[in-house]
Formats: structure tokens, sequence, C-alpha cells
């Protein structure tokens, strides 16, 4: 019999991802203890409002095999809370509240996906603590919860060999959750089984806690004004060129006031945050193509000397250039 129950909250308009891909790397985990001739480790539950199916915001519908309210707290080993466009609903749901924060103490682990940690916040179990969440939803768990020392640049706060966020955790949007119960399945089975989970899943065992969010950079300009729109298409095109505030302002014909007013306002960061973001963007991709020396990288995405480059990686993705390109190269 397996000796770990791993529950996963289920409501409507949950995002499906948030719950089949932590689930789906416990479930490998079974598989690979079968390979090797061990009994299944994991014991994988679904837990809605009653049992049943219940609708994801993708419209794919997931099967509760029981109620929360029915479940034995103390019988669980995990228990995940995922994230969705149902969220703001769950939160004013106060027996759901109540319930997540007298299960907290119960249960061994009680972690967060994606904007499920707005869940937890509600119920004041992340007050005092680190957290993270969706980038989406930074801002959100900043204003509504300022008890909590939000991080924003964090895939997961995890932390085996720390009590109290071993004990907790948070994560950021959808895969991110599936590098915390990657990190789970390491702590409980070591890391050669999860090597092993990760390579049936295709994908890279460990990517820090700590290491940044990686969010494309159409985010960065979303919401740029047509004043700003063809600046932001000329800069990755120039990188190893002059990109300083008084050459861009220059290029999109206005003043340096100007331009730093409307970065804000539209980018929501300044012309020189937005330059490092693109270089650091454009330097990730040629250093994961292993095909280009760091210094060389350096070099053409204009930061120049290869200690600059380390310098912004280190402060952005808490990680060297070489040590991403052994990782993820």
């Amino acid at each position: 019999m397996p000796n770990r129950a791993i529950a996963c909250l289920l409501y409507p308009n949950v995002m499906s991802l948030d719950v089949t891909g932590p689930m789906q790397v416990f479930a490998s985990a079974n598989v690979e203890c079968e390979r090797l001739g061990l009994p299944p480790m994991y014991q994988l539950l679904l837990a809605g409002t009653a049992t049943g199916p219940i609708a994801t915001s993708s419209g794919i519908r997931l099967h509760a095999d029981t109620s929360w309210q029915a479940m034995d707290a103390t019988t669980l080993d995990t228990l995940l809370v995922p994230g969705g466009q149902g969220v703001d609903v769950q939160r004013r749901d106060m027996p759901l509240v109540a319930w997540l924060r007298d299960v907290e103490p119960k249960v061994r682990r009680l972690g967060s996906v994606c904007s499920g940690a707005l869940l937890l916040a509600e119920a004041g179990l992340l007050d005092g603590r680190q957290a993270t969440t969706h980038w989406a939803d930074l801002d959100t768990l900043s204003s509504d919860y300022p008890d909590v020392q939000v991080q924003g640049d964090r895939l997961h706060t995890y932390d085996p060999m720390d009590a109290d966020s071993a004990h907790l955790s948070t994560s950021a949007g959808v895969t991110a959750g599936i590098y915390l119960a990657l990190a789970l399945v390491e702590a409980d089975l070591g890391r050669p089984l999860a090597l092993a989970v990760a390579q049936r899943l295709v994908m890279f065992l460990h990517r820090p806690g700590g290491q940044a969010q990686f969010s494309p950079l159409l985010t960065l300009s979303a919401n740029g004004s047509q004043r700003l729109a063809g600046l932001l298409n000329w800069i990755p095109a120039h990188l190893s060129e002059d990109l300083s505030i008084e050459a861009l302002a220059e290029h999109a014909n206005l003043s340096t006031r100007t331009l730093c007013r409307l970065f804000k306002q539209d980018v929501g960061l300044a012309p020189g945050q937005y330059v490092e973001r693109v270089r650091l963007e454009a330097a990730r991709s040629l250093l994961l193509g292993a095909q280009t020396s760091v210094a060389s990288v350096a070099r053409l995405t204009g930061f120049g000397h290869p200690e600059n480059l380390r310098r912004t990686f280190q402060k952005h993705h808490a990680i060297s250039p070489q040590a991403f390109i052994e990782r993820f190269g």
C-alpha cells in the first residue's frame, strides 16, 4: 500500500495544468518505484466540494475522488492548492478558508501552485513568510496581503533544509508547480529516482527555487503605447550598440524625460531596466544553444565584458552563465 497520500484541491475554473502537472510527477515516481521492484510511494487524491466531475478553466473535467470536508487531514502527507481563474471565488469561500487554516498543522507538507498562493494567503498561512506566485498575480498578493514577504523572481520557496519552508511552500505559474513536485520527490526518494522521473517527463531535474521566473519579453511590452512600439521593436536588433537613455530618446524622437515617463507608464520598467531584460533574454537564448562562448555572448548582447553578464545573470536568475549552460544548454 502507498504510504504517502498526496491530495490536490479541485474547484470550478481551476487551472488544469496546476493540478495534473504536479500530480503526474508523483504518479511517474510510482512508476519508477515499480520499475525498481519497490511498492508505489504515493496515493493520489483529488478533493472537491463533493465527489464527482469538476470543470477546469480549459473546459476539461477532472473527477474529485472525495470532498475536502470529508477528508481526514491527519491521513494526508501533502496537500497542494492549485490556482486558476476560479481562485477569487474560492477566496470568498469562508468554510474552505477555515478548513485550510485547520488542515495546515495536520499535514506534513502544504504547497500552492500558481495563484493558489492567494488562497493560502487568505487563510493567513503566509503571514510573515516568504511566498511567490505567478508573475501576473504578484501585485495582488502584495497589495491584498501586506504581511506576506512576496518574492517576485522565484520558481518556488521549498527548501528541504529549512523546516518552515519544507512544511509550507509556494510556487510560481504552472510549470513551476512541476518543479516543486520534483523537489518534493527528490526529498522523499532521492536524487537518482527524481532524475529518472524528470527524464521520463523529458524535463530538467532541477531549476533552483530561487531562480527567477523566465517571463517572455512580450509581457514587458504588452501594454506599450503606439509611441513606443517602434522603439521596442528596434531594440532587440541593436543590442550591441549604444542603448543609453539618451540614444533611445534620440531614436524615438522624444525627450529623455518623456521617454522615461512613457516606459514607466506603459511598460512598467525604466528604459535601462527594459534594455537589461532584453539583453538578458537574448543572452539566455544564445547560451541555451551552447554554440557561443560566454565572452562572445556578452559582446553580442551588449554586456561587453563577461563579468557584466555574470553579475546580471546572478541578479536575475540566481545562477551564473556557465552553470546555466551546464544545467540547461
